[in-house]
């Protein structure tokens, strides 16, 4: 069977431009056999342990928000944190957590973070809520964010009640957490 080819061909050594089937120096016998190991190699494993799973730092607990996906990223790389932790990323960070408003959302995070601590054995929560957060004043109103200072005010008290929270559901986890500012900067809650 032919295939068409529109317009470019990146040539015959290619794979894309290789007729179906057919692996440069690998026969169909020779890919029914790289198959069969490949299906056979976890029969002859060990089963992995609960005590071989990765272990990383923490878990990042961010807001949905595209503006901060890059400031935070940023912020977890200047800590030296890339590529140890998982993240969860919600509506709102700690206030998609605890806010009355979004009680329905928030199993989905306490059961994504007993995971997290089975697969990933971390050890800490890294909250990072942000300013000008919609979330925030859907679940607290507007005037909740009014001011720099209430703003703040609020994601403090969101944050106790965060720690308070995974104080009783994981005691063995620490907390920590801040208020990050559109640019980047973030202002670290004690």
């Amino acid at each position: 069977m032919a295939r068409a080819r529109i317009g470019f061909s990146h040539g015959e050594g290619c794979a894309c431009c290789r007729p179906a089937g057919h692996v440069q120096g690998i026969g169909r016998r020779g890919l029914v056999g790289l198959a069969a190991a490949a299906f056979a190699a976890p029969l002859f494993m060990p089963a992995a342990r609960a005590t071989d799973a990765p272990v990383f730092e923490a878990m990042l607990l961010t807001c949905i928000d595209p503006r901060m996906v890059t400031p935070v990223y940023a912020w977890m790389e200047s800590r030296k944190l890339q590529g140890q932790y998982s993240q969860f990323a919600i509506a709102g960070a700690a206030v998609g957590v605890v806010a009355p408003a979004f009680a329905t959302w928030q199993a989905a995070f306490w059961d994504n973070l007993a995971a997290s601590i089975q697969l990933h054995n971390i050890t800490r929560v890294i909250v990072v809520d942000h300013r000008d957060c919609g979330a925030a004043a859907i679940a607290y109103g507007a005037e909740a964010i009014a001011t720099p200072e209430a703003e703040l005010n609020l994601h403090k008290a969101v944050y106790v009640a965060f720690k308070a929270e995974l104080a009783k559901r994981q005691p063995a986890l620490r907390a920590e957490g801040g208020l990050m500012a559109l640019d980047g900067t973030i202002e670290i809650f004690a």
